[in-house]
């Protein structure tokens, strides 16, 4: 029987290895588009990057509502779904440092300062969510 995760067992299933999360944004006429991601969690703040001119980062810009769906494909199956809404800034210290944090959790650490100049750059966004929902839940199929 499926069983609600606490605070510290979701805060430590969303940031395990390189789990991707899939992003749901709202379009302009109200749909939902779902894009996989990179992100870190800071705090209380989901963190990612994206390009300003994606189908997400023109959502986010428009209608900062996101929510995040982290999952674990293999039984017994866990999954969290974050939600919140969007902060956005083009800062380039800012932006640079996150891309190349994030990416040091998907790429290496030897990898991070690539990966960090190539996405810190103009037309890139830094997208920060205060976390305000979750809905965790371990051994679905238990």
């Amino acid at each position: 029987m499926a069983q609600k995760m606490t605070d510290e067992e979701w805060r430590a299933f969303v940031s395990e290895g390189t789990r991707t999360g899939k992003l749901s944004t709202v379009r302009a006429d109200g749909s939902p588009h779902v894009a996989p991601i990179w992100f870190l969690l800071d705090g209380d703040d989901l963190v990612f990057n994206t390009g300003k001119d994606t189908v997400k980062g023109r959502n986010l810009v428009r209608d900062g509502r996101i929510a995040l769906c982290v999952d674990d494909d293999r039984p017994p199956f866990d999954f969290a779904v974050l939600q919140g809404r969007a902060r956005i800034s083009e800062d380039p210290g800012e932006l640079r440092h996150w891309a190349a944090r994030i990416a040091a959790r998907y790429m290496g650490e030897e990898r991070a300062e690539e990966f960090g100049a190539r996405n810190g750059v103009p037309g890139e966004l830094l997208v920060r969510v205060p976390v305000d929902k979750v809905l965790a839940q371990r051994s679905v199929a238990d």
